[in-house]
């Protein structure tokens, strides 16, 4: 029996290195957003900046394991047995959640995971045991700490609202303070700004997180506790003296706090967060230990009581391991690289592509919101409102091509400071009250917060990005239920199938993992190549962006021509698995094709007069790639829905014509799409008789199909389908032509 305990111990240090490794990479980006959004220092210092935090946040996370041991439980209504199931049951759920949830591209919380998990898996053994004892079915609340875990789950969802509220109220007063033009308040007023958010910063970070450190002595704990507010009059004096001079030193001292702040928050992301990674692997070796200690043979009597015990603390060598571990993973991580765009996309301060749909929800809200806004108008002073509005206009930009890149700053670091210090305070707060908040939660509604005060959401982006809240909050939610569903299925599996239950999961997690990491390297090896859009080096001249223009066209053209082989191919084999593929294949062009347009049309507002005329010919282009693809997105779903609704297979005339189609399509578009990637136009001479072939195959495909509806019984569902590809693939043809005349003629322009 003890060999079994040996592999469940391992199992789960296993899997807190993998959890330590996946948490980092979605999560620990939460700090890193508002230094990176505000470009407020280059990604290498923000990089060891975090890191420093992290290792000291560890150092602080001590008292958070009680979370794990004691929090959501009743250790002394549970036998080591029990308890060794749960923990396993834990990690093996926060895997396969974490997994399945990344799969599916919701977003999920490590904390409201972990959190669930622990919820499910001793709720499900409590039911257990009640049910064998014969006991009343209430007494399982005696083995919830349910005082405890409500205490945890309202913090939780409270957060997310105060996140929201607190960020938009200190962004707007402190916005109002300062407006979008700050440099000259800075110097009179920055210095005040950098006393209030690092005394705040530090006050709560390493005054409130002292008492969570078991290398600081009781006395020095109660002096602290008994003068915070001599403490914090004494930095507040210091850091507003060191921040005014500063600034008389010309040193931006919002990239100080925004520093000091990213600091801070990883500090109380890792001090808050790590115990959701290491917390239960911890507690299976503290009970592990006890339980040898203690001299009893039988793990199904000895019961778990003296697992609450408070002065069992996590020793410090292991969260220095933890912390250690995640900073590599920081570094080395390339998911932890790119999930920071959720965020910022939802927060940043100009117009751009939105990553959400908009919804009931979001319109009905938005639309509520106007409402009101036109009642608030009416009521206040016009002279008020626009004493207002003048502190919120923001700065006219120089118009330069260079200035709306890809690589432009998402919010102000005004914004950034704002969200760093109401982030990490709250965290911190979370942490010396012992209550795990969700660190994903939190920055992110302070985010949203912040940039909804900044009017961030303006009347055209508004609609998708209270979509894309409520979509990541309804997430969140799905994760508790979800967690607590996975623990209890897999903790009744363990604990009716012993020693063959608890195998059988481990080798049903390592299947998974397997399974997940061969997908995500297929996935990466597959990984299709969208349209890049412009950045800085191609767009300082008219030429520059025709070039860059050109490719883009040329690359688009020969994605088409293989989007309507593919439903060709659909309907020939009346496949509908090739049709969807297809239609994924289509949706990931024409939204590559809108970040285009939003990406040169930000470009065109900023162009000199002299520019506009020429300009005019990247328009038109859009607009014909835009017409184009709308005919082959046409096709393939009138094929679909001819196909899904079961009606008449096509003869294998009307397939061997529309294959002809095909061909003569798929020669001219590649051609075409040659001629544009080598930028070679001039050299047009082959299309002629392309389109000749094209236009020939099309007209006999015509024709047979009006011969076979009057001498055949032809269905008028699929004569209608037939002609409806016939007419969108002839106009898709035009529009090309019509692309390609346009390019020559501004090709003979700029020659002359």
């Amino acid at each position: 029996m003890e060999q079994i305990f040996i592999i469940i111990l391992i199992t789960v240090v296993l899997l807190a290195i993998l959890d330590i490794m996946v948490g980092v990479s979605n999560d620990a980006v939460n700090f890193l957003n508002s230094a990176i959004g505000s470009k407020a220092a280059s990604f290498r210092t923000i990089m060891i900046i975090a890191s420093c935090g992290l290792l000291f946040g560890a150092i602080f996370s001590s008292g958070m394991m009680e979370i794990a041991r004691s929090g959501i439980f009743v250790p002394s209504m549970f036998s080591f047995y029990d308890l060794m199931i749960i923990m396993l049951t834990v990690m093996i759920a926060d895997v396969i959640l974490l997994d399945l949830f990344n799969y599916i591209g919701f977003p999920t919380s490590t904390t409201v995971s972990i959190i669930f998990e622990l919820l499910g898996a001793a709720t499900c053994l409590a039911f257990i045991k009640v049910l064998n004892s014969d006991q009343a079915l209430y007494t399982v609340l005696d083995y919830i700490n349910t005082e405890k875990a409500s205490e945890i789950v309202v913090s939780i969802v409270l957060s997310v609202f105060l996140s929201f509220i607190v960020g938009s109220f200190v962004q707007y007063v402190t916005r109002f303070i300062f407006t979008f033009n700050s440099e000259a308040r800075i110097k009179r007023y920055g210095g005040i700004l950098g006393g209030v958010a690092i005394t705040a910063i530090s006050f709560f970070i390493l005054i409130k997180g002292a008492k969570n450190l078991t290398f600081i002595s009781d006395n020095a704990k109660d002096w602290i506790a008994h003068n915070q507010l001599l403490l914090i009059g004494i930095n507040f004096v210091f850091w507003t003296i060191v921040s005014q001079i500063l600034i008389i030193l010309k040193i931006n001292i919002l990239r100080i706090i925004i520093l000091i702040g990213t600091f801070a928050l990883a500090l109380a992301f890792a001090g808050n967060d790590l115990v959701n990674f290491i917390g239960v692997p911890i507690a299976a070796l503290q009970s592990y230990d006890i339980f040898q200690a203690s001299g009893v043979t039988d793990p199904h009597t000895f019961m778990m009581g003296d697992l609450a015990n408070s002065d069992i603390v996590a020793p410090v060598y292991y969260l220095i391991i933890a912390g250690v571990i995640m900073i590599i993973t920081l570094w080395t991580s390339k998911k932890a690289k790119n999930v920071i765009q959720t965020e910022l996309s939802l927060s940043k301060q100009d117009e751009g592509t939105e990553k959400f749909n908009p919804n009931f929800l979001s319109r009905a809200i938005v639309r509520a919101v106007i409402l009101l806004g036109n009642v608030v108008d009416k009521i206040l002073p016009k002279s008020f409102q626009l004493r207002v509005e003048k502190r919120f206009e923001k700065p006219q930009k120089q118009k330069t091509l260079q200035i709306e890149t890809t690589d432009e700053e998402a919010f102000d670091m005004i914004r950034a400071s704002v969200n760093l210090l109401v982030a990490s305070i709250l965290i911190s707060i979370g942490t010396s009250l012992k209550l795990p908040l969700s660190t994903t939660y939190v920055t992110f509604m302070v985010a949203m917060g912040t940039s909804f005060a900044d009017r961030a959401w303006d009347r055209d982006s508004a609609v998708f990005r209270v979509a894309g809240v409520f979509n990541v909050i309804g997430g969140w939610f799905l994760t508790g239920i979800s967690a607590f569903m996975i623990a209890a299925i897999i903790s009744l599996t363990m604990y009716y199938g012993g020693t063959v239950g608890v195998i059988g999961m481990i080798i049903v997690l390592g299947i998974i993992l397997f399974r997940s990491h061969k997908s995500y390297e297929d996935k990466s090896k597959v990984k299709e190549e969208v349209l890049v859009s412009f950045t800085g080096e191609d767009i300082d001249s008219v030429q520059k962006i025709l070039a860059k223009n050109k490719k883009q066209i040329g690359k688009a053209l020969s994605k088409i021509a293989d989007n309507f082989a593919l439903s060709v191919k659909g309907i020939d084999q009346e496949n509908l698995g090739f049709l969807n593929e297809n239609k994924k294949k289509i949706k990931k062009l024409i939204t590559s094709i809108e970040d285009l347009k939003i990406n040169f049309y930000r470009i065109l507002r900023n162009m000199d007069q002299s520019n506009i005329n020429s300009s005019k010919i990247f328009v038109q282009s859009f607009g014909y790639i835009q017409n184009i693809i709308i005919s082959i997105n046409f096709i393939n779903t009138s094929i679909h829905t001819y196909i899904y609704n079961n009606h008449r297979q096509l003869k294998p005339e009307q397939i061997g014509d529309l294959k002809t189609i095909n061909t003569a399509y798929k020669k001219m578009m590649y051609y075409i799409s040659k001629r544009f990637l080598e930028d070679d136009l001039n050299n047009l001479g082959g299309i002629e008789p392309l389109r000749k072939d094209f236009d020939e195959a099309l007209n006999i495909a015509i024709s047979n199909q009006i011969a076979r509806i009057q001498c055949d019984n032809i269905s008028q569902k699929s004569s209608t389908l037939y002609f409806t590809i016939l007419t969108e693939i002839e106009y898709s043809a035009d529009r090309v032509e019509k692309l390609v005349r346009l390019y020559k003629g501004i090709d003979q322009q700029i020659n002359d």
